[in-house]
């Protein structure tokens, strides 16, 4: 049986079971909410559907660069740029110093350029490899480990222009 009758209903029931929830949380990690996420994913999708004798033996990366092309051409549309990670709370002192840590990454990522966001949220978040990225953005292994590299230092380079936190002093005593 050749690969265009494979591509049946059996297999995008097969393609929507395993990758829907991966999908879904790419667009939360670059979208408001869980609606615009779930929106996002069922374009996705009929993408996915209508292309179905294209899509790769590698899914899920083909997948997200759908969604990538997806996000763009929104916001292209829109004339904006894409929404920055929104903190809608600021950590007290007396919170962990992880959240604090979290806190100041998201502050820097959201400095970063476009691309390099991309490419750290491809690689950090969406858990995928160098060559899986390079698939995504378009761009061969070598171009993307490249910037991947880049984006790294110049994240690091903004985290260390971050002040240090000032030490919590917790009971009583003056």
């Amino acid at each position: 049986m050749d690969v265009v009758n494979d591509r049946d209903a059996d297999w995008f029931r097969g393609i929507y079971g395993r990758h829907y929830p991966d999908v879904v949380r790419y667009g939360l990690r670059r979208l408001g909410g869980t609606a615009a996420a779930e929106e996002l994913a069922q374009e996705v999708f009929l993408v996915a559907w209508r292309r179905r004798w294209e899509v790769p033996a590698r899914t899920l990366p083909w997948l997200y660069g759908v969604g990538r092309r997806l996000l763009a051409n929104h916001w292209r549309a829109e004339r904006a740029t894409p929404p920055a990670l929104e903190l809608r709370e600021v950590p007290s002192a007396d919170r962990h110093d992880g959240v604090t840590r979290l806190v100041d990454v998201r502050a820097a990522l959201a400095r970063l350029s476009d691309d390099d966001q991309e490419i750290l949220r491809l690689v950090g978040w969406e858990q995928l490899s160098v060559s899986e990225a390079a698939l995504v953005l378009g761009c061969g292994a070598a171009t993307a480990k490249v910037r991947l590299h880049r984006a790294r230092r110049r994240l690091t380079d903004l985290l260390r222009e971050q002040p240090a936190p000032a030490p919590v002093r917790i009971g009583g005593s003056r």
